[in-house]
């Protein structure tokens, strides 16, 4: 209500950056079988060149893996895919085969030797650039080599309509599915602009 002063707690500092993109990342490593980890700490850094950022503790069994082989898959996750998005977060590649217990296909890849997931939208073939340790986690900046997409998102045209996926994020422990679109980038501009253009053009049908 106007004029009421709003109620704050301070908390100690936390990670409550939320929604952040639900992804799994496969990867593979010498004599090993391919893995899958579901990571939640995962963003773009850079458009040019194209380059991610995944972090990943570093005793989870995909993290020596990917250590190893300075290549991984980030595989974007839609509702079809959330079970297993979560099975493969909370399950160890070291007592499970995650392909064959989820029924995720692997995907060859053109750039790297590990695999993607088939049933994703979009897989994002990537090289680790740097490793830098950070505390829990080790950060891995990835410079992206290549993209693969599920035909079945384009239209007549061609165009890559990825918002129809039905893609998934991650909120404080639970995952959500896109709701409804608010509006698309710069449209604040555009509605300004637009009035603007419309007072111009009925002061001069007065005149």
């Amino acid at each position: 209500m106007a004029g009421q002063k709003m109620q704050r707690e301070s908390w100690k500092p936390g990670n409550m950056l939320y929604p952040v993109p639900a992804v799994m990342v496969s990867c593979m490593s010498p004599g090993k079988k391919p893995n899958i980890i579901t990571v939640a700490w995962a963003g773009t850094v850079c458009s040019d060149p194209p380059m991610l950022s995944i972090s990943v503790r570093k005793e989870r069994y995909s993290y020596d893996m990917i250590r190893q082989s300075g290549e991984f898959v980030v595989n974007l996750v839609n509702r079809k895919l959330v079970y297993a998005a979560d099975y493969c977060g909370v399950k160890s590649g070291r007592d499970v085969d995650k392909y064959q217990e989820t029924g995720l296909e692997p995907l060859d890849s053109r750039n790297i030797a590990a695999p993607g997931i088939a049933q994703s939208p979009v897989c994002l073939e990537c090289r680790v650039v740097q490793r830098i340790p950070l505390g829990s986690h080790d950060l891995f900046l990835a410079e992206i080599l290549g993209v693969s997409v599920d035909k079945q998102y384009l239209d007549g045209k061609g165009k890559f309509n990825l918002n129809s996926s039905g893609l998934v994020a991650y909120s404080h422990g639970e995952y959500f599915a896109l709701g409804e679109k608010l509006g698309s980038f710069g449209y604040s501009v555009r509605r300004k602009r637009a009035k603007g253009q419309g007072r111009k053009t009925n002061e001069g049908k007065k005149k």
